[in-house]
């Protein structure tokens, strides 16, 4: 029993480290260029927002749908609306970067300073580790010419329709059943923490609108078509309104009523810029930046990091 007991007692150790070992292990591609060379291989680095680990926030990450360097500089894409034209594809400038060894020293233009530790998680992966708040966003590279546009567009569909002060109805079918919904002629999505509240609008002047109705709204998959999305506005008075939502351009969208069969196209008015820059000059644009940031669909997760960096 004792020579048993022994032996139950190795094995329980043995386990018991092998997974301290597997735990505090990550799989971490060992660099044969400089940081600089790795942050320059690639035009856009996409941030997977919901593959961060970590409970704080860095504001320029969270914000952004993707960052580059150019060496020395850095650009950030922080709106669909513009994504691929905007600053050459790269969007705007946010400031500059110092790199050496695999640490980058960030100088954001609103931020100030940022410092993190980059681990090449495989051969267009980057981790960016923050000790200053114990995050970790994973940065994946593309090149331009090889990005897809549209993917992004439709994965993040509900901040493109944030990106307008209102959608104007420009479009109704002369086919389908008529609905009330016919007499909407203004969609306003709000950001900001009410990231599913909308209002509507019977007006017809976009000078002087008085949104008549607010309620809440959901986006939706579409199992099998991952360009194709459903749109449901909640109005108490005349029931949820269901619609099949697809992107014309990035000013543009197409609404198919799934009842009625009617189709309705709503263009965006007012673009808000979100740029998180030293533009004092765009009231608007500084205003929203306070609670704009994107949101991971993940929940949030301890980080694995050990920091290394002196705090």
């Amino acid at each position: 029993m004792k020579h048993l007991k022994l032996l139950l007692s190795c094995a329980v150790l043995a386990t018991f480290f092998t997974s301290c070992y597997v735990e505090e292990t990550k799989p971490i591609v060992e660099p044969t260029i400089s940081l600089n060379q790795l942050l320059n291989s690639y035009d856009l680095w996409y941030v997977d927002i919901n593959a961060t680990q970590g409970y704080g926030e860095t504001p320029f990450l969270q914000i952004a749908f993707s960052i580059s360097f150019d060496n020395g500089l850095m650009y950030a894409n922080n709106n669909l609306v513009g994504f691929g034209n905007q600053g050459n594809g790269f969007g705007v400038e946010i400031g500059d970067y110092n790199s050496y060894n695999m640490v980058l020293e960030v100088n954001h233009v609103v931020d100030g300073f940022d410092q993190f530790e980059v681990f090449q998680i495989d051969n267009n992966t980057i981790e960016l580790y923050n000790s200053y708040n114990d995050t970790s966003y994973f940065l994946n590279g593309y090149q331009r010419s090889d990005f897809d546009y549209d993917v992004l567009f439709y994965d993040n569909i509900h901040y493109f329709l944030q990106e307008y002060d209102a959608w104007e109805k420009t479009y109704t079918s002369n086919y389908g059943l008529l609905k009330d919904f016919d007499n909407e002629n203004y969609i306003q999505f709000l950001s900001g923490g009410n990231d599913d509240i909308f209002r509507s609008s019977q007006d017809t002047n976009i000078n002087n609108v008085f949104w008549d109705y607010t309620g809440s709204y959901g986006v939706e998959n579409v199992s099998g078509n991952m360009y194709l999305k459903t749109l449901t506005l909640d109005y108490d008075f005349f029931d949820n309104e269901t619609f099949e939502l697809s992107v014309i351009n990035d000013s543009k969208i197409a609404l198919l009523h799934e009842q009625s069969g009617t189709v309705y196209e709503f263009t965006g008015r007012g673009y808000i810029p979100y740029y998180r820059n030293s533009d004092t000059s765009n009231k608007e644009a500084k205003e929203v930046d306070e609670f704009k940031k994107r949101e991971r669909k993940t929940k949030k997760v301890e980080n694995e990091r050990t920091p290394k960096l002196t705090v």
